[in-house]
Formats: structure tokens, sequence, C-alpha cells
């Protein structure tokens, strides 16, 4: 990385992407790519992916300032399912329902679910992880709490056994 005249940090041409008028470095070695417009109130854009015992993952996240968009593709770029969840008051529960597509049994409305309950975010998510892979569902759902914690910026909580947020939290 060079310091150009000014002051700022120049990345080279092939790091750089483009997304929607903001401009994205992409970080190399893990294959990740991040953009964010601080102007547009800190929308940050990330995607990836990973390679789990022959099953490809990927990943997309919009992280706005109270929202989180998320897609998971499961070995292919179709788009999935798509799930809204949301916290209700008074009793900190999570309302989930889907906008497109699926039922409620599918792995995109756990995954929703969960997310809300460890954020307190509403998130919008797209997943088209098969009906009957909690293995996967789990290591989706690890992956992408990871890659939150990662991008930092958001409080993330544990998860009780009774399906509430514990007392303890971290903030990322």
């Amino acid at each position: 990385m060079k310091i150009a005249p000014g002051g700022l940090e120049e990345e080279p041409l092939a790091n750089l992407f483009v997304v929607d008028d903001m401009v994205g470095i992409s970080n190399g070695d893990d294959g990740a790519t991040t953009s964010s417009n601080e102007e547009s109130g800190g929308v940050q854009v990330t995607s990836f992916t990973e390679v789990l015992d022959d099953v490809t993952l990927h990943f997309q996240i919009i992280r706005l300032q109270k929202q989180i968009y998320a897609w998971i593709g499961c070995n292919s770029a179709k788009f999935g399912h798509l799930y809204a969840a949301a916290p209700t008051r008074p009793n900190n529960a999570v309302s989930v329902t889907n906008i497109l597509g699926g039922g409620s049994d599918n792995a995109g409305s756990g995954i929703a679910r969960r997310i809300v309950l460890k954020t307190g975010l509403n998130v919008i998510l797209a997943c088209n992880i098969p009906k009957n892979s909690p293995m996967l569902e789990a290591d989706a759902e690890k992956m992408l709490v990871q890659k939150l914690i990662n991008l930092g910026g958001t409080e993330v909580q544990e998860i009780a056994p009774g399906g509430g947020p514990k007392h303890h939290s971290w903030i990322v």
C-alpha cells in the first residue's frame, strides 16, 4: 500500500470494486470483499465463500444501521427462501415471517430468529440451505455470526438454553 499526495492510502486497482456507487476493497487472502459508504449512514457490504465438507456456502451481508440483510447460498448462487425477523416487545420475543417461498420449518427461519435474538436487530435473510440439513444449518449460522462479530459494530449475545438471551453479552 502506498501513501498518495494528501496522505491518502492508495490501493492496487486489482483490489478495488464498485457496488452501487460505493467503492470497496477486496481483502485478498480469504476471498472476502467489503465495501462501505459512510455518507449513506454506514452501509457495509461483505461477501465471502466457505467450503465445508464438500459443500460450498456463499454469503453476502449488507449491514445497515439498525438492520442486517444476509444471503446464504448453498452450492449455488440461487436466492432461496426470504425471511424477515424482528424483535417484539414487551417480552423480547422474535417474530419471523416468510416473504418469498418456504415456510417456518425451513432452515432460514431458524437462522433469522436466532440472529435477531443474538443482535436485537431486524434481519432479512435469504437462504437456500436444504431443509433437512441441521449440521449444515448450524455451521452456516456459526460462520455468519463470526463474520458479524469480525465486522464489528453489533452487540452479540449468547442464547440461553430456553431460547432467550443470556444476561452477559459482549460488544463487537
